[in-house]
């Protein structure tokens, strides 16, 4: 277990980082709003991979019920980004997808920078 909270961590960490890092840019590029909604989905993003290790972490109990509550995490930032007119959908979305990008990002770092045990 101690392995899957190293793994865990690291995923929400390296998520969190990139989209912090790519706040400034898109508010330098385009505006505050924009960046704001990029941030919205960023965070919701993270709170999305939260609930999947939770989830995750789950699967050896009886009483897990797997796959609910993400789904409805996705559609209800969708649907409050398609309803406040001070949020802009794509970059909502975009900002959404961050944690996979910070997913691949952690699964290279890891894979570069660890020893190999088989050789």
């Amino acid at each position: 277990m101690d392995d899957f909270y190293q793994l865990k961590n690291g995923l929400i960490i390296s998520s969190s980082v990139i989209a912090g890092l790519i706040f400034g840019p898109i508010w330098w590029i385009y505006s505050l709003k924009v960046a704001s909604s990029y941030l919205l989905g960023a965070s919701v993003g993270v709170l999305y991979l939260r609930i999947l290790a939770r989830n995750v972490e789950q699967l050896g109990s009886e009483n897990a019920q797997v796959g609910k509550g993400q789904l409805g995490v996705f559609v209800l930032l969708i649907v409050v980004a398609t309803q406040w007119n001070q949020l802009d959908v794509l970059p909502v979305f975009l900002g959404f997808l961050t944690y996979k990008v910070g997913i691949f990002i952690f699964v290279l770092w890891t894979a570069v920078l660890s020893p190999s045990t088989s050789r």
